[in-house]
């Protein structure tokens, strides 16, 4: 489906701004992918990066792609996710706010977001943040109306080094207010295995920086967690099936804690 937008910063031939496997999935859970994508409108050409930046860490969450397919195949839910890369915007970000539409990121400079003015900034903001929070808020409102439970999970990666400093963690689960309980369940059920080491609020503390999580689970309010895994764990279609299963589990045994039915597929769980 192309994307093209009004404003026509989304040509004909650019995509959609979000992608949706398995919609029809019957399982309380619904994944989201805020940086899953890596594509860049054909009217901002490479935005001033080099090719090896534009694969790098700061323009999508490696490995979240397939990552989210399989768990979604694994526990029959709907997988919704970004297409475009964070660089052009990032959809975990407040659109108001500057980090939005980042200048610099983890010592690259990105010129085709320097300067922008207004008017730039908000047709990037029309045509992929908002579309793309608008199919979470009715998602959700279509489960609400249909009586089916909903529980959000969101699905993040992290380079194992930031800043010259090594992250020890193999996974982590971001919660902050709202319905905690889910989050606190897979923090359990992941501690369980003692070969991971699992970070609770780690590698990154969930605060008003986030955007998506808290814009949409804790005014309903919904069960959920932000799960983030470490890059090279997932950097492959081997990792990425390793880490469905793993999580597959661990959120099917969390949901049963805070009282949920998963109806999970049973296929390789």
């Amino acid at each position: 489906m192309a994307g093209r937008t009004a404003d026509g910063l989304l040509g004909a031939d650019d995509p959609a701004p979000v992608g949706l496997f398995n919609a029809a999935g019957a399982s309380p859970f619904l994944l989201i992918g805020d940086h899953a994508g890596l594509a860049v409108p054909a009217a901002l050409g490479d935005l001033g990066l080099a090719a090896p930046d534009r694969g790098r860490h700061i323009a999508i969450d490696i490995g979240v792609h397939g990552l989210g397919h399989a768990l979604a195949t694994l526990l029959d839910a709907p997988f919704l996710h970004q297409i475009y890369s964070r660089l052009v915007v990032d959809c975990n970000r407040d659109p108001d706010q500057a980090e939005a539409i980042p200048a610099l990121s983890d010592g690259s400079r990105i010129g085709g977001n320097e300067g922008l003015d207004a008017t730039a900034r908000a047709a990037r903001i029309a045509a992929i943040h908002a579309p793309y929070q608008a199919a979470i808020a009715a998602t959700i409102a279509a489960r609400q109306a249909a009586g089916r439970d909903t529980i959000l999970l969101s699905l993040h990666s992290f380079t194992p080094v930031m800043d010259g400093i090594t992250r020890p963690w193999d996974v982590g689960v971001l919660h902050w207010l709202g319905r905690t309980d889910f989050a606190q369940a897979m923090l359990d059920a992941l501690r369980a295995d003692a070969a991971l080491t699992v970070g609770d609020n780690q590698p990154y503390r969930m605060d008003a920086t986030d955007h998506t999580v808290p814009r949409h689970a804790f005014p309903h309010p919904l069960p959920y967690a932000e799960i983030e895994v470490r890059q090279d764990l997932i950097g492959d279609i081997v990792g990425q099936h390793l880490w469905a299963q793993r999580l597959a589990q661990t959120a099917q045994s969390a949901a049963a804690r805070i009282g949920y039915g998963s109806n999970v597929a049973a296929e390789g769980l």
